[in-house]
């Protein structure tokens, strides 16, 4: 084996979904415990209905894990809109998902800068902040971060609110320099409330 495929086979266990086809757990169901870049490779026209078992996973709006993302925390989502919940943004199923590989809740750290490229005015922060502009941040966007440790969502709005944006340590070393590289669909840079991803 190589080493990719033993650190894959060490993950296994550490993470499980079923996925179905249809709203409510109906239609065909499929159980997976790594990422699927495409769903539609394995006989599904779509994803509508998923029960987390273990570990966090993030949903993509479109396959090879692109478009609008969200974060899959354990439990069960019958329906788009419990993944979405008050986002605002309608996407009715998912194409493409993977696992969300945390460090423990309580060691999650991050920094925010103000301006790209980690320059400017920062921030470190530890905790969940359901709007950033009430802990002295004031401006809607973040143009850099840095993930220190642990896994992170951030929002557009307050309140856990708009557009999702996975933010990883084992992605881009946990720096992304400016918000294209946070925001696979390119929307915005604004974000305005960040909390830890549970797991």
């Amino acid at each position: 084996m190589n080493p990719q495929q033993m650190e894959q086979m060490g993950q296994m266990g550490k993470f499980r979904i079923t996925v179905w086809e249809e709203e409510n757990f109906q239609g065909k169901r499929c159980e997976f415990m790594l990422e699927c870049q495409n769903i539609m490779e394995r006989g599904f026209r779509k994803i509508r209905s998923i029960r987390v078992e273990n570990g966090p996973w993030v949903g993509y709006e479109y396959p090879e894990f692109q478009g609008q993302q969200y974060v899959l925390e354990k439990g069960d989502y019958p329906c788009y809109q419990a993944w979405s919940g008050n986002s605002g943004y309608r996407t009715e199923h998912l194409l493409s998902f993977r696992p969300i590989k945390c460090a423990k809740h309580s060691d999650s750290k991050m920094t925010l800068y103000e301006c790209q490229d980690f320059q400017g005015r920062h921030f470190e922060m530890c905790d969940d902040y359901p709007s950033l502009q009430a802990m002295g941040w004031c401006n809607k966007e973040v143009p850099s971060m840095k993930v220190n440790s642990g896994a992170w969502v951030a929002y557009q709005f307050p309140g856990y609110r708009g557009y999702q944006y996975i933010l990883e340590r084992d992605r881009h070393q946990g720096e992304y320099r400016n918000y294209m590289e946070y925001s696979t669909q390119a929307h915005t840079n604004q974000v305005q409330s960040i909390r830890r991803i549970q797991h």
